[in-house]
């Protein structure tokens, strides 16, 4: 089928199939990190091989999103996006039969190849799917499916594991799975690329060694420190890898990532902008239930209620925001979300050991609202500066940012905040930071919010000049058509 042939009668039932994609991967990994203590108990196991549960999926999850996304733009979408929700499908039930922890980590790696080949590509069938003018509007709908995924996971993963056991936030999958898969198997455009083309495995395989060695600095570095060897070689061996990568796609005829794309400047601009906003909110959402239970007290009921707030927030100002984007345009609909995120992120500086619920919350839940104002129009642009033969890698390129944002701002803001707590507490704690006096712990939250607002102001000042490159290039654009129009007269 080539673009010409696509039916937008269709447009909502391709909307149907890949925000129920998006929804269950989003569902999952709220409710597997809801059953780690339960896991530990249940299976006999450490909570540091516990985290497999979590990190396995992550890991290959990140390292599998570009070569599925390139694999994509070769083959066509809708076979691997259908079995990506046949792989995770069957993922899900192997790891609720798994009789032992080792087990698990092994489904759950299954389960993140069927998840890879679903969020590398749901962007890019919504955008083939949807015509130029409603974009804004169908992405900022998958961002409501990813925040009613956040808010629903916990509630349902705790009456799963109290109705019945850790099992059933697995099973709880099949019956969304068969439904996705047919969906996807009857909606989804079966859109065919032309010409033959061969994928970039030398490039494939330096890519993900450039990830894993990242992902890994980062994630061990938590437990290990920054400053340990181990890790540093790790950082040394990410540089390593993605210069060979940088070399490898610079010569190859074919690439896995076709650098041009960069050159492209207001492209780059929207991807490093929401790698920053990416970084700020994972480090919030991080640190945030260490403050309300710890300082404030609430339980983790309680405080997952309150959490919700973003999330809630996101997921009504995306459609609205897209919405706006395709009316007034993406960039500036973004600008005033990365203002609305500064601001925020700045009045979090404010919350107390006195702080009550409506403070919390009127506080809280504007980080949500902004996140969901830029984001929308972000990645409209994004998708919509993409060539339609590099849709899928650039669909792939959006996922990545999103998740390596996430390991990058749980990691290093999670590590500034222990750091200021313990200078504030003159050396190390038995029972680390969050045995400090909460005095200390509430002036390190304060400072930490100070570094994401920091990062967002940066993304700000990038997209205020790509907002004036914009005008600039119309203004360019108009002088150039005027002399022309003239001579016709």
């Amino acid at each position: 089928m080539q673009q010409s042939q696509i039916d937008y009668n269709r447009k909502w039932h391709v909307m149907a199939a890949v925000t129920m994609g998006i929804f269950l991967a989003t569902i999952d990994g709220s409710i597997v990190n809801l059953a780690l203590p339960t896991l530990v108990r249940d299976l006999q196991a450490n909570f540091p091989t516990v985290q497999w549960v979590v990190l396995a999926y992550l890991l290959t999850l990140a390292t599998l999103l570009l070569s599925v996304g390139r694999l994509a733009d070769m083959l066509g979408k809708k076979t691997i996006y259908t079995l990506g929700f046949v792989i995770f499908t069957a993922g899900s039930v192997l790891c609720g039969l798994s009789p032992s922890i080792y087990w698990l980590i092994g489904f759950r790696v299954l389960q993140a190849v069927g998840a890879a080949m679903i969020l590398a590509l749901g962007a890019a069938i919504v955008t083939e799917a949807f015509p130029p003018s409603e974009r804004g509007k169908a992405l900022g709908l998958l961002g409501s499916a990813v925040s009613i995924g956040i808010v629903v996971g916990p509630t349902l993963g705790g009456v799963l594991i109290g109705a019945f056991s850790w099992h059933a936030i697995f099973f709880v999958n099949l019956p969304v799975g068969i439904a996705g898969t047919l969906l996807s198997m009857r909606f989804v455009p079966d859109i065919r690329p032309a010409g033959r083309q061969r994928f970039d495995i030398p490039g494939a395989l330096l890519l993900c060694a450039s990830l894993l060695c990242l992902l890994f600095a980062l994630t061990l570095g938590q437990q290990l420190g920054f400053g340990d060897s181990r890790i540093m070689m790790l950082f040394a061996g990410f540089v390593a890898f993605i210069a060979a990568f940088i070399a490898v796609e610079l010569r190859v005829r074919q690439p896995m990532i076709d650098l041009r794309l960069f050159r492209n400047r207001l492209f780059s601009v929207n991807l490093l902008t929401g790698f920053l906003t990416f970084v700020a909110l994972a480090g919030s959402l991080f640190l945030m239930p260490f403050y309300l239970q710890n300082v404030l007290g609430y339980d983790t009921r309680q405080a997952g209620l309150l959490m919700a707030s973003v999330p809630i927030g996101l997921g009504v100002a995306s459609p609205i925001s897209g919405s706006l984007s395709d009316r007034f345009g993406t960039r500036r609909i973004a600008v005033i979300g990365l203002a609305a995120l500064l601001l925020t992120y700045v009045l979090l500086t404010t919350l107390s050991a006195e702080t009550d619920a409506i403070g919390f919350i009127l506080r809280f839940a504007p980080l949500g609202i902004g996140m969901g104002i830029f984001q929308s129009p972000n990645n409209s642009a994004v998708m919509g500066t993409a060539p339609r033969e590099r849709l899928g890698v650039v669909s792939g390129l959006l996922a990545i940012t999103r998740t390596v944002g996430q390991t990058t701002g749980i990691a290093v803001l999670g590590a500034v905040w222990a750091g200021r707590v313990l200078i504030y507490t003159g050396g190390p704690l038995p029972g680390g930071a969050t045995s400090a006096p909460i005095e200390a712990q509430v002036v390190a939250l304060h400072e930490a919010y100070l570094v994401m607002a920091a990062l967002v102001a940066v993304g700000l000042g990038l997209g205020l000049w790509a907002l004036a490159e914009e005008r600039r290039a119309k203004v360019a654009a108009a002088l150039a058509v005027e002399p022309s129009t003239q001579e016709g007269a």
